[in-house]
Formats: structure tokens, sequence, C-alpha cells
């Protein structure tokens, strides 16, 4: 069963120096989901992407989201019929937090839902847009497993990840 990755950037999108950047240039079978807007997010039109890049992707699609993003899946996932493999959620920000400053409309409040696919949420102890507390909190609403990486920021270019071999040894692990 070979899977398809869908890449779901947050907020401004997922420059070339992120590691899910550098993922889709090093693995075809990953791909990126891309909005109309990465500075003016609507969840609305957000949500209706991913379900179509979603159904043209199949069941077997595994989404591997940062930031936004994992609150982008968490409303998908509540409002969706597709079924899908898996998905990754990396650096899920508290969007009442310091993310609330952002231009994201529709994006509060977050579904409590557990999610219908295996997950993962990945999160830094050092975070600027969340808690440890907030992203433990979320993996227990959504039924994922958690990981806490250690302080690594928001777990983006800035964090000096490069490739994040690391990353993608909990997808692999996630995907077991």
């Amino acid at each position: 069963m070979d899977s398809t990755f869908l890449i779901i950037p947050g907020y401004g999108g997922s420059g070339p120096e992120h590691w899910q950047s550098r993922w889709q240039a090093l693995d075809p079978r990953f791909r990126r989901v891309e909005q109309r807007d990465w500075w003016n997010p609507d969840c609305g039109e957000w949500v209706e992407t991913l379900e179509r890049a979603v159904a043209a992707s199949g069941p077997h699609t595994v989404l591997v989201a940062h930031s936004l993003g994992c609150g982008l899946v968490a409303h998908w996932a509540a409002q969706t019929r597709q079924p899908i493999r898996a998905a990754m959620l990396v650096a899920p920000p508290d969007p009442e937090g310091p993310a609330a400053e952002l231009n994201i409309q529709g994006f509060v409040p977050v579904p409590d839902l557990p999610l219908a696919f295996p997950s993962l949420v990945v999160a830094s102890s050092d975070d600027p847009y969340s808690s440890l507390e907030h992203a433990r909190s979320a993996a227990t609403r959504w039924g994922s497993r958690w990981h806490n990486l250690g302080a690594r920021g928001h777990i983006n270019s800035e964090s000096g990840l490069e490739n994040w071999a690391e990353g993608r040894a909990l997808l692999a692990s996630l995907l077991e």
C-alpha cells in the first residue's frame, strides 16, 4: 500500500527552507495543498481546498500538517466523509493565544472531536504560538499519539531542522 503525502502548511505557507518544502523536494510522493491566500486564511475556503485535494489523492492519503494546518485538519475531519490513512500534526498553535493576533478567519473554536484516523501530534516545549499543555490537550481531544520534541521553537525553518530526519522517523512510526 503506497501512500500519497499531502503537505499542509500553515499561516504564510512554508518557505523553501522549511522541512515541509524540503520533504516535498526530496520525495515525489509529497505534494503540497496550495491555498489561494496564505496570509489571510479563511477556514471554510481552506477546508474546501483540502477536501478537493484529499478526494483527488484517495484513501491512502497521509496528511502532514504544520501550525495552522493542524487546525485545518481538525476542521476538515469534523466535516468530511473521506477516509485517509493518517495525519501527522506538527506544532498546533493555540488560536486563542498569540496566534489570535494573525488574520485567521473561522478557525476558532477548534473541533474537539476524536479524529477518525490514526494521528500524531508533535510539539515543542518553547513554541511561541502554543504551550505544551495546549498541544497535549489537542492530542488528547483528537485521540492522537503525542510527542514532545523538546525546545525546537515553532518547528519551522527558524528551528534549524533542515531535512528533519527525526520528523521522517516520527512519520514512519505513525504509519507502522
